[in-house]
């Protein structure tokens, strides 16, 4: 099984909610490391067992692309192409305000 970025959140005895980011592989890894991760803080006032829920939130692993300005512009100042990379540049053209490209 695939380790999954999960967001687990259980209220304290204050009801006072808190939330800690895990990699787990199954929902309750998830909601141990969770469990272990809030106990130790010392912001948390107790835990109550019994009745008390722990939301786990499976969230998408972040993905984080890095493009040079310079590339982008010369894209964008491109003419031809494909009817999509040009219908791209001149929607991009439109929201950062610029000429459009002449058909």
């Amino acid at each position: 099984m695939a380790a999954r970025s999960c967001r687990v959140t259980i209220t304290d005895t204050e009801e006072v909610a808190h939330t800690v980011k895990v990699t787990a592989t199954t929902l309750y890894e998830a909601v141990a490391l969770g469990l272990a991760a809030i106990r130790g803080n010392e912001w948390v006032m107790g835990i109550a067992e019994g009745l008390n829920v722990v939301r786990v939130r499976v969230t998408d692993i972040p993905v984080e692309h890095e493009v040079k300005l310079g590339e982008f512009l010369k894209w964008l100042e491109r003419k031809g192409g494909s009817p999509r990379e040009t219908s791209d540049r001149n929607r991009i053209r439109d929201i950062l305000q610029m000429s459009k490209e002449k058909s």
